[in-house]
């Protein structure tokens, strides 16, 4: 291993302190709370040290108590710009605005507006802890939002009368169904009409190669000639591959097959307690890199187009870095989907990344060897609480209602686990140093600059990206000259990359910056830009079709000097691991 990349893992003296610094993770739920406790101490110290701002806040104070008496008395006397800046969806319905709700909405969201200016812009206070004390009091305002509780939601409360309290019994039946699920480990209820291999990731192909880490995927080709140039994609470790291979009508992998595309995948392992010295050197040389060896043998005398999707675009563009380096010129083309390569903006999940809480996760996975999926489900989670924990309060616990179930939400709930050194390295040499950005990341004991990445770059960020977000994606801009198409689509970091075409409400935005051309910046990007409706993915594949020679008869399936056959049918045996 890499030392710069290296962590200290095995200090028998401190394997107590581990232990214990484990079962305050287990009761916190994977939380520092020395961190949250810094973070409050940064906010509070400085605020009380600022008395001109504590006036301004008590001014604030006063006036939204106006404001609150004008919008319960008097709504039509807010002009329409302070109307929209106590505008919240969670209280669309009519009945909001009508007494006493309208009390319960606008004392909510004068309360959350206040607390925001409190907790924002205090002179003194270090970005990291502003982040925190703000995410941290808005989940608390979020808990007792009038929202949330029967007698204080007038759309609940109007169901409850009609249907005399059954949507509350059903509500309550779901609740103790999820929390059984959630006890013993098991899907919830729906989820069992997308099973894999069955009725989604089931576009034809084989499994040419296996090894102790992934399982690479060739595709069966759907047309009689293909571009002499592959495919190999590199989704994130941190997901199970088949997002890009859902059902028939919005796989990705399917739409790139069916334009002639010979398209190739890694599935990645599931890891458990053994897998846990794996780490970042090993999923870019058994994974990338024997992959990419293996397609070369399959179709030799070719380059290859190299997508990555989330932390697999990460890790290709350190891949492409390596090789660029290494004056190896066989990757045609590289595409970033969500995938950032600069980590100084790295969006939500930035908030539970500091020292201490990646110390405090480290001891958690020390114990087990391994980052539980559900420890990390809760974190995207609060990431997004409203869409991803009290609408479904609201939506299934008091209105007693099911959603429909899909292919996303089923994929969503089929996670995977993260073995403890890897993701201890990732942690640290990515989001906490910033290693590949500065170009201190090593491979093979040098370090990499993202400027020797020697190949066009098609890079795909999305609107609404709480993971990756776009202007971050967009960094990769700064740090190669070569040439680079940069869409924006509409959308977040799952539904905007699964944008099949013919999906109502879907945009996107793209420029192409020539080889050597200046940089622009992000907003003034955005700015030039006229907004084109429909999905990005045939952009995709004629920016490939492009940059590929005509076409040829497919290559024969999992042909390689060294596997005379294929291993098994896709999708293979990693992906099914629980």
């Amino acid at each position: 291993m890499n030392s710069q990349n290296a962590v200290t893992l095995h200090r028998p003296v401190r394997n107590f302190d581990r232990w214990l610094h484990a079962q305050f993770a287990h009761i916190s739920g994977g939380l520092s709370l020395t961190a949250l406790q810094l973070a409050f101490s940064d906010w509070l110290l400085h605020l009380v040290n600022n008395p001109a701002q504590i006036a301004e806040l008590v001014q604030e104070a006063q006036q939204q108590l106006q404001t609150l008496a004008l919008v319960t008395i008097m709504p039509s006397v807010l002009s329409s710009s302070e109307l929209a800046a106590l505008h919240d969806h969670r209280f669309e319905h009519p009945h909001w605005k009508k007494w006493p709700f309208n009390v319960f909405c606008q004392s909510f969201l004068c309360s959350q507006r206040w607390w925001q200016h409190a907790t924002t812009d205090i002179r003194g206070v270090s970005a990291h802890h502003e982040e925190v004390v703000s995410f941290t009091v808005r989940q608390l305002l979020d808990f007792m939002s009038p929202a949330n509780t029967p007698l204080t939601n007038p759309v609940v409360l109007e169901r409850t009368i009609k249907t005399a309290g059954s949507n509350l019994i059903k509500g309550a039946d779901h609740y103790l169904e999820d929390l059984r699920h959630y006890v013993a480990r098991t899907p919830p209820k729906g989820i069992e009409a997308y099973e894999v291999g069955v009725t989604v990731a089931v576009t034809p192909g084989r499994v040419i190669f296996r090894n102790r880490l992934i399982e690479l995927i060739q595709y069966s080709p759907s047309t009689d000639t293909v571009h002499p140039e592959p495919i190999l994609i590199v989704p994130a470790w941190i997901m199970k591959y088949y997002i890009l291979d859902l059902s028939p009508h919005n796989s990705l992998v399917k739409y790139l097959v069916d334009q002639g595309h010979t398209v190739f995948i890694i599935s990645w392992i599931n890891p458990t307690a053994q897998d846990r010295d794996l780490g970042m050197d090993d999923y870019l040389d058994l994974g990338i890199m024997h992959a990419f060896e293996k397609v070369c043998e399959v179709v030799p005398d070719q380059k290859v187009h190299m997508a990555g999707y989330c932390l697999g675009g990460t890790l290709l563009a350190i891949a492409a870095s390596a090789m660029g380096r290494d004056k190896d010129s066989r990757i045609a083309s590289m595409t970033l989907l969500a995938a950032q390569t600069d980590f100084t903006e790295p969006g939500d999940v930035a908030l539970f990344i500091d020292e201490s809480q990646v110390s405090l996760l480290e001891d958690s996975m020390w114990e087990t060897g391994y980052l539980d999926n559900q420890q990390m489900s809760g974190s995207f989670k609060l990431t997004n609480s409203n869409e991803r924990v009290w609408s479904i309060v609201l939506h299934d616990y008091l209105m007693g209602e099911r959603g429909y179930v899909s292919d996303m939400m089923a994929w969503n709930i089929d996670s995977t686990r993260l073995p403890y050194r890897m993701h201890t390295e990732y942690l640290r040499t990515l989001y906490l140093f910033n290693d590949l950005a500065r170009g201190r990341y090593l491979v093979e004991g040098k370090p990499v600059s993202l400027t020797d990445i020697a190949c066009p770059v098609f890079v795909v960020g999305t609107e609404t990206d709480s993971v990756a977000p776009w202007r971050s994606v967009y960094k990769i801009n700064i740090f190669t000259h070569m040439e680079i198409t940069f869409v924006l689509t509409s959308g977040g970091h799952n539904v905007g990359i699964v944008n099949p075409p013919n999906v109502a409400n879907r945009h996107y935005r793209a420029l192409t910056r020539a080889q050597n051309e200046a940089y622009l910046g992000p907003d003034e990007w955005l700015e030039s830009l006229p907004r084109e409706e429909g999905s990005w993915w045939p952009l995709w594949h004629k920016w490939l079709a492009d940059r590929s020679s005509p076409k040829v008869e497919p290559p024969p399936m999992g042909f390689t000097s060294t596997y005379g056959k294929t291993v098994c049918a896709a999708p293979g045996t990693y992906v099914l691991q629980k």
